[in-house]
């Protein structure tokens, strides 16, 4: 992005920046304006309200399980980040730094399985886990940990494909060195790999918060009313309003606003460790 715009003129490089600003940041601004404003003036589609209020952002913890749903959401996604960024940094580094046979069925499988539509597995994972549930007598629909293991299933691929690009671009001479030192390979792992590993591991463990973070297909289907996520949470509130009276789109918007705080919050906490993992392997 940076190489194309030194190659527009000033004024264009401004236009161009302020469009794209535009497109990103308009429906962010509508919603922001339609959690301060009331729902009367939303439906009638007034942009910039006449008096901004607060109110719907007090209303929506006593309207909606939103607390709830936010600490669910946090403990799942949270969960699977962290269970995808240790394994995906171990198994990474075992397909890297040692040959064995089968080692590129495995990266071809992992890539492959990003392929495979979420959609499709829906019933499938349902079934297992109401299988299980059954054979073992242990409780499976409906709780947090059912929700883990599935999301672990697609987060896994892609964090460990994404370590894998990065561990490829750590210097060789490094292990090698730790090696002459008399270091094991767990060694090796715990005190060079991880340390210098730390913006992939980030990487990969945002992209895995996101997934769980942002799902509603299988968050639907695998929880209950106690242990619904954010997403979900919303999703009901929202089709719970339809038809009748005029639906409280401020309070919509204002719990849309409290949902997408998190994840901004993460986002500009781990800003340069992310620019630095995504990056990883652009250069030869």
């Amino acid at each position: 992005m940076n190489s194309v715009l030194r190659l527009l003129p000033r004024p264009l490089q401004i236009g161009l920046t302020v469009f794209l600003l535009t497109i990103v940041g308009a429906p962010v601004g509508y919603v922001f304006l339609g959690s301060v404003n009331t729902d009367l003036a939303v439906a009638a589609g007034e942009f910039w309200p006449e008096r901004v209020s607060v109110g719907n952002y007090v209303r929506i913890w006593s309207t909606v399980p939103l607390g709830r749903g936010l600490a669910n959401s946090l403990l799942v996604a949270g969960t699977v980040a962290v269970t995808c960024a240790a394994i995906a940094v171990f198994s990474a580094y075992v397909l890297v730094r040692h040959r064995f046979r089968g080692r590129r069925t495995v990266l071809r499988a992992l890539l492959g399985m990003q392929s495979i539509p979420g959609t499709l597995l829906l019933l499938p994972v349902f079934v297992l886990f109401a299988t299980i549930g059954s054979s073992l007598g242990v409780p499976t629909i409906g709780t947090r940990w059912s929700l883990v293991v599935t999301y672990l299933t697609f987060g896994l691929p892609f964090s460990t494909w994404i370590m894998v690009t990065y561990l490829r671009e750590l210097p060789g001479e490094l292990i090698e060195a730790a090696r002459v030192d008399g270091a094991g390979s767990w060694q090796i792992l715990l005190r060079v790999v991880i340390p210098l590993s730390w913006p992939g591991l980030v990487v990969a463990a945002i992209f895995a918060f996101l997934l769980g973070w942002n799902d509603v297909l299988f968050a639907s289907v695998m929880t209950d009313v106690d242990t619904r996520t954010a997403a979900v949470v919303l999703q009901v509130f929202g089709a719970a309003q339809e038809g009748g009276a005029i639906p409280p789109y401020g309070q919509m918007m204002a719990a849309a606003i409290v949902c997408a705080a998190p994840v901004v919050a993460l986002y500009l906490a781990f800003q340069r460790y992310i620019v630095g993992g995504l990056t990883a392997g652009g250069v030869k």
